[in-house]
């Protein structure tokens, strides 16, 4: 079976009723990927509600930069969304290959060591994006209109639960990795990624606590 998803072209309850369905994908990935871009977008949200504000001036050309970054990332992460649905039915795909002969069995080992990679390497990029997207958020909480504190604060949020989502799916297709250089690779840029956003998440609250007392 060869699942399609792409937001481009449905509806957000289309894609929940294929997220609750009993297919395989949409999962995790694909959700990690949207709480990214929705994080991103809250901080873009931020930006637009601080510049061109005559009260928040002396922090507009921060804003302005920090929401060009916001809207590239959000873009980057919706494409991630449909790049997961992929990456699962490459693997698929090479689980299906036939393994009569030792040629075959030879070829669908091989399929099924670059799927699992490729598998890998989708949520780890979400990872990477929910970094920026905490770094941003941090960054709108202590410069943008303090008004939209909460909002810089749920960016700040969104992206450590995308980027946790994101890890777990990073860490399900290792064990089907035989490469032992990049399953080490793969945990180490993961778990640094997590300690990153954390960092970023602490940073983001105490901005947004500050203003909230």
């Amino acid at each position: 079976m060869v699942i399609k998803v792409s937001l481009e072209n449905q509806t957000l309850n289309k894609f929940l009723d294929d997220l609750a369905s009993g297919l395989p994908a949409p999962g995790g990935g694909s959700v990690a990927a949207l709480g990214a871009s929705l994080a991103a977008a809250l901080v873009s949200m931020v930006s637009n509600l601080t510049v061109g504000k005559e009260k928040y001036r002396e922090n507009r050309e921060k804003m302005v930069e920090i929401l060009a970054e916001s809207e590239r990332l959000r873009t980057k992460s919706l494409a991630l969304i449909s790049d997961d649905i992929k990456a699962f039915n490459a693997y698929m795909a090479a689980l299906k290959m036939p393994k009569e002969t030792e040629e075959q069995k030879s070829a669908r080992k091989t399929e099924l060591e670059k799927a699992a990679k490729q598998a890998a390497e989708v949520p780890m990029s979400t990872l990477e994006l929910c970094v920026e997207a905490s770094r941003l958020a941090a960054l709108a909480a202590e410069y943008g209109n303090p008004n939209a504190a909460t909002d810089a604060g749920s960016a700040a949020v969104f992206a450590e639960a995308a980027g946790k989502s994101a890890a777990y799916n990073v860490r399900i297709n290792l064990p089907g990795i035989s490469d032992e250089a990049f399953t080490a690779r793969a945990k180490e840029k993961m778990y640094c990624a997590l300690n990153e956003i954390a960092k970023n998440c602490k940073l983001a609250e105490a901005a947004m606590e500050k203003i909230l007392k």
